[in-house]
């Protein structure tokens, strides 16, 4: 009996955590949407209201730009502000376990257990059994491979 595998005496349970949920939001995209409604906001302010004759209609937009995409900016912060306090109040709060290795194979198949080691083999050689390709294991990202 290898020393891996939970005897009656050493009885391994899974660890169980409590955690939150909710979905917040990414403030970068409400930032740069923020900044583009503000130019967009500096180009309405230029181009359609009626202006002055003795400004180009080019300076008028370079100087609206600023401090209209810096609004743009700010109210986009706010609105993620927003968001995020109402995702904490709709948060939902679960129990999670982890799950032991051996439960990680594909479903139907009983786990594997490897037969115990000669001394004096190669490490992954039991006596009495060929040697063959290691067996796949999945990386922390779930795709296949070897961890290192």
């Amino acid at each position: 009996m290898s020393s891996d595998q939970p005897t009656p005496e050493r009885r391994e349970f899974p660890e169980r955590r409590e955690i939150t949920v909710r979905r917040a939001p990414k403030y970068v995209p409400f930032l740069i949407l923020g900044g583009l409604v503000g130019f967009a906001a500096a180009a309405v302010i230029a181009y359609a209201l009626p202006g002055d004759a003795s400004y180009d209609r080019g300076a008028v937009y370079g100087f609206f730009m600023v401090p209209c995409a810096a609004a743009g900016v700010i109210l986009g912060a706010i609105a993620a502000l927003v968001l995020d306090r109402t995702s904490v109040r709709r948060a939902r709060r679960g129990v999670v376990e982890a799950v032991p290795e051996a439960e990680h194979s594909a479903p139907g198949t009983a786990p594997a257990t490897q037969p115990a080691e000669e001394p004096g083999t190669a490490p992954g050689t039991a006596l009495g059994t060929e040697t063959g390709p290691a067996p796949e294991r999945t990386t922390d990202d779930g795709g296949p491979g070897q961890r290192s």
